[in-house]
């Protein structure tokens, strides 16, 4: 009864010294339209395939879950996956949308928002929403990350049509025999192009400047018959089926699948702002719990690791619900 004493007053001074932070800053108040959320469970930040997972797990888990969502996840590009397991193929949008109906069935809170800033508080963290701010126990960051593309008119287009590509993984099965141009600096593209020779024995690696190129790399290429460009691309083009590119010397080519292997923006900047350890690129480091190095913040998704797999990030959710619900108080029914 003491602990349960202690976490209620805990909570409510968090939220007292939110209230006077609002009303010390001279700006926004209550009759402002300054509100603050009761105190919840989780509030995820996502909803990707990672998000929308682990609010299911922990809905389910009867935990009070909030979902914020700015709408731009990654899988929603995707025009029809065939390695989902238990789907000979599904669009991006018609898996997001009956995992949102799910957990809405569950209760879950769906907010199609941005979260413009974290702060962490006693037993929690604060989340500015708008002009309003939810004080959460845990929180779970499924922000995944944005590919860097091409400078392509029509970009979009070519994206549904399946003329560009972003992972093999996911669909080189699908361009089995094809003509397929992989885009990126010599060391990014080369890996990407090599894994390509398993579907297609028609690959070319176009380089973006005459930059150096490492040797040991070439010769790898030369032997699985990829043959790397000598100019580089001035401009790409959608065709008709496909992409046509414009070298620097003139020559025009064409291919039927363009893979962009240009490196990607981790969207971590959040978690990074509270002080989470991260690589180089921006991926958040977490343990075998999903958790990060900021006590009770969890990620799960792309913005962890870069095999930006589906069933990945299905897996980081599942892990991360259960030990978020295992971390809070017992709520026994």
């Amino acid at each position: 009864m003491r602990r349960v004493t202690l976490i209620f007053l805990r909570g409510a001074l968090c939220l007292f010294r939110i209230e006077l932070r609002s009303l010390k800053s001279g700006g926004r108040t209550p009759t402002d339209h300054w509100s603050i959320v009761s105190k919840i469970d989780c509030l995820i930040i996502g909803g990707g395939p990672a998000g929308l997972t682990a609010a299911l797990y922990l809905a389910r888990f009867r935990r009070n879950v909030h979902l914020v969502d700015a709408g731009a996840s990654r899988a929603a590009q995707i025009p029809e996956s065939h390695n989902h397991p238990g789907f000979a193929g599904i669009s991006g949008k018609t898996l997001l949308e009956a995992m949102r109906k799910q957990a809405e069935k569950y209760g879950v809170i769906l907010e199609r928002a941005s979260v413009s800033k974290l702060a962490t508080c006693p037993n929690g963290f604060v989340a500015d929403i708008g002009p309003n701010q939810i004080h959460s126990a845990r929180l779970l960051l499924a922000t995944g990350i944005v590919d860097t593309a091409p400078d392509l008119p029509g970009l979009e287009r070519a994206v549904a049509e399946t003329a560009v590509r972003y992972c093999p993984i996911c669909d080189g099965y699908e361009a089995a025999d094809q003509s397929v141009a992989v885009f990126g600096d010599l060391k990014g593209a080369s890996g990407k192009a090599l894994f390509m020779r398993s579907h297609t024995r028609h690959v070319t690696v176009l380089v973006p400047d005459h930059g150096a190129r490492d040797e040991r790399t070439m010769k790898e290429l030369d032997a699985a018959g990829i043959q790397v460009v000598t100019h580089p691309p001035s401009c790409f083009v959608k065709t008709q089926n496909g992409i046509g590119v414009i070298l620097a010397g003139g020559e025009r080519l064409e291919f039927d699948v363009l893979y962009p292997a240009l490196g990607c923006e981790v969207h971590s900047a959040l978690a990074r702002a509270l002080g989470a350890k991260h690589t180089a690129p921006g991926f958040l480091v977490v343990d075998d719990e999903q958790q990060t190095t900021v006590p009770g913040l969890f990620a799960a998704g792309d913005v962890v690791s870069d095999l930006h797999q589906i069933s990945v990030a299905k897996g980081h959710a599942a892990i991360a619900a259960t030990a978020i619900h295992n971390s809070l108080p017992r709520n026994f029914r």
